[in-house]
Formats: structure tokens, C-alpha cells, sequence
């Protein structure tokens, strides 16, 4: 049998947006093989977003001048691709409703996690709370990816 070529290895991997993503929110796949901020409830979370960006199609932004007319210039680009971490890897989010440890999490609106509650459909899931004391609604916490 040939060799094949490893692509990956528990990532990040670098994806496109196509929409503004915010680090710290989960991504869920699109079309076109981009991305968007996940939906509650998505099936196709890819991951946690781990800085921030802004789909090519908008930038640069649209507000780049100040109220007297002249062109804001930025030391430092807003990017138009994002790692997203996935697989395994521990990172902080953003909760929408309180979790305790050991928690299975799914996506809730905006990119956040909530419970998974009782009977939560297997794919849905897309990782564990593994904050030692548990998180608040509205707080961030940590999460280990599925």
C-alpha cells in the first residue's frame, strides 16, 4: 500500500467565514466549505472559533472613517480566516445556561453551549463541560471538545 499524506493532527485547522466570527464562539459548517456562527441545536459543529474574523466579501469594513470624513488606517487588519480548535481540545466559551461539571453541552444560540438535557440527540452533542466547579448562565467556562 503507498504512504498518504497527514493533513491534520488535533488541530486548529484555518477556515473562511462567511459571516463575522467572534473568538470563543462556536462554528458550524456552510456552504461553499466555509463557515458560520453556529446555530442552537446545529448538527454540523465544526469547533470553537479561536479569534475573531470577518468574512473576505466585507472587508474592509464598511464604518473605516471617523465623523470628519477620513479613512481610520488599523496597525493590525482585521483577518479574513479563523483556526477553529476541534477534537479533544480544551478551551473557554460562553454559556448560555448554567452547566455543571461533566455536563454534555450542545449548541444554543449565537455561538454558546448549553445541557444537553436528558435525551439529546447524539449528534447535537458537541462537547463536555470540564469547569471544575460548573458555569453560571452568561459566563464563560471550559469546554473539551467532541
Amino acid at each position: 500500500m503507498s504512504g498518504i499524506v497527514q493533513v491534520t493532527q488535533g488541530g486548529p485547522k484555518t477556515l473562511i467565514p462567511v459571516e463575522k466570527v467572534l473568538g470563543g464562539q462556536l462554528v458550524e459548517a456552510r456552504e461553499g466549505g466555509r463557515i458560520g456562527v453556529a446555530a442552537a441545536g446545529s448538527v454540523k459543529v465544526l469547533g470553537v472559533a479561536l479569534t475573531d474574523a470577518l468574512d473576505p466579501e466585507h472587508f474592509p469594513p464598511a464604518d473605516t472613517l471617523d465623523t470628519f470624513g477620513r479613512t481610520i488606517v488599523s496597525a493590525v487588519p482585521v483577518p479574513t480566516a479563523v483556526a477553529v480548535a476541534y477534537g479533544g481540545t480544551e478551551v473557554k466559551v460562553t454559556y448560555s445556561a448554567a452547566a455543571n461539571f461533566g455536563d454534555k453541552l450542545v449548541a444554543t444560540a449565537a455561538g454558546t453551549v448549553g445541557p444537553a438535557g436528558e435525551t439529546p440527540d447524539a449528534r447535537s452533542i458537541v462537547g463536555i463541560c470540564t469547569e471544575p466547579a460548573g458555569v453560571a448562565a452568561n459566563a464563560t467556562g471550559l469546554i473539551r471538545l467532541a
